[in-house]
């Protein structure tokens, strides 16, 4: 019987053993796309105790804790931080096979030099270790990234944000991480939310361009790219919730939605006139990144707060969020299809939170590849998303694309998350990464040609992504 969370965790042939130690265990991280705050990176923060590094935040973890039948005031908030700890230690036992048990013993023990197993047996003394070590300047912020290997991060940011964090974090020469904004203009593409009005006004603000029409409007998204380009930002992620509708983009109809919006403050936008509105500011933006060389980043398929009653009580973002049934590749081909015509299609990585759609957007990204004298193509399905990020979630995601596209080229993991210990799931990454390619090799389906092997190791963990985003690194 194997040991749990030995050196060859998750790697089950000679093969991955030697492709995990020998090459993807020592790469440095690029995590292109996280939720960590820049100001708590320029602060660099420390922690007092494990709830707040653990349980402040975490949605996933707020989930498992709901689903063990845990009291919502362990959960999000009113018990003190020892007695939410030991609520949440007390879920363990019960999460056999939820990639959260492996998780927060590969913290434990990465960052906490601790073996213990979690349970409410030993919630106390975890407690009390974490808290010592949390104590010293080796588990502030910017010493955890650094412990971490990562070279360089991208944070998520509003074109209201005004990027001070991201200039003070570059001024300090004592921190040699890279951290760069990464543009996510949801709440100004999103007009028919409550508080549109009140958000163009804000961006009104900070662009020093009163919004008045579409054009203004456009005018001031511009400026706010190019503050964002001199700040290095290389990405523009875009959260598409629910699913990705297309409607023909028409400046002068996309004007009028944007005018009806600002006056009714988003309460009287149909489905069909937001799909324009959209499809219209997209076309826009693709050109500006495609020029600029960013990437897109889609996110699609998230139903956000199905639950009202919870959603009225503890606010959004706060674990309630599922999968969208609709399958919506139909639209986003037409979405690709009419930046491609218009050649304002940039580099884009495209996740769905949706498993079902694995296969379809595997297929459909060999509908829209261009040659742009790059190394690797420009059109990628991204890694197995949010509630597909496990064990099985990551090999489907893998095994499909292996099957309808270039496995070689392939992106890589990032950690979707605003935890500063979350870097372990790039270690649970590669460690499955490196078994499933090592089961091809064994079971006689590739080559076992140590060079080739590694070099395609190297290149899905690290070489790909810099290479496609346009990093610079010291």
């Amino acid at each position: 019987m194997r040991q749990f969370l030995d050196d060859e965790f998750l790697l089950y042939s000679g093969t991955a053993s030697a492709l995990y130690h020998t090459y993807a265990e020592k790469l440095p991280i690029l995590d292109y796309h996280c939720h960590i705050n820049p100001k708590e990176v320029a602060d660099d923060i420390s922690y007092s105790n494990i709830t707040e590094l653990w349980l402040y935040a975490d949605h996933y973890k707020w989930r498992a804790m709901r689903s063990c039948g845990i009291e919502e005031k362990y959960i999000t908030g009113g018990a003190s931080d020892f007695d939410r700890f030991r609520a949440f230690a007390s879920c363990m036992p019960k999460l056999i096979g939820n990639p959260i048990y492996h998780w927060v013993h590969l913290e434990l023990k990465r960052y906490f030099g601790c073996d213990l197993i979690l349970s409410e047996k030993t919630a106390e003394e975890i407690w009390e270790l974490t808290s010592e070590k949390l104590g010293s300047d080796s588990m502030k912020a910017r010493s955890i990234i650094k412990a971490s290997n990562v070279e360089l991060l991208c944070t998520t940011d509003d074109p209201c944000d005004s990027l001070e964090y991201h200039e003070k974090i570059a001024a300090d020469s004592t921190f040699n991480v890279a951290v760069l904004p990464a543009f996510r203009p949801d709440r100004a593409m999103n007009i028919e939310r409550k508080g549109i009005r009140d958000y163009l006004g804000r961006l009104s603000t900070v662009s020093g361009i009163e919004i008045r029409d579409i054009d203004s409007y456009i005018e001031a998204l511009a400026s706010r790219i190019d503050l964002f380009e001199k700040h290095g930002c290389r990405t523009a992620d875009h959260g598409i919730d629910d699913y990705m509708a297309y409607s023909k983009p028409n400046r002068y109809s996309a004007g009028e939605i944007l005018k009806k919006a600002i006056e009714s403050d988003g309460a009287d936008i149909s489905e069909d006139e937001l799909a324009l509105f959209k499809c219209e500011v997209l076309k826009f933006l693709g050109g500006e990144y495609r020029k600029l060389g960013w990437v897109l980043q889609f996110h699609m398929g998230v139903s956000r707060n199905p639950n009202s009653a919870c959603l009225s009580k503890l606010g959004p973002d706060t674990g309630f969020d599922t999968i969208h049934g609709k399958n919506c590749i139909r639209d986003l081909s037409h979405v690709l299809d009419m930046l491609y015509a218009e050649n304002a299609l940039p580099k884009t990585v495209i996740y769905s939170i949706n498993p079902s759609d694995n296969a379809a957007v595997g297929a459909l990204i060999g509908s829209y590849q261009y040659h742009d004298g790059n190394r690797i193509q420009p059109i990628h399905q991204g890694s197995a998303w949010w509630f597909n990020d496990n064990i099985e979630g990551m090999r489907a995601q893998m095994k499909s694309l292996a099957n309808l596209s270039a496995f070689g080229n392939f992106l890589g993991m990032l950690t979707d998350s605003r935890s500063f210990t979350a870097y372990v799931r790039h270690e649970y990454f590669r460690r499955i990464l490196c078994d499933l390619i090592g089961g091809w090799v064994e079971n006689g389906e590739y080559p076992a040609d140590p060079d080739s092997l590694g070099q395609l190791v190297c290149d899905i963990c690290y070489n790909n992504t810099k290479d496609f985003f346009g990093f610079k690194l010291n």
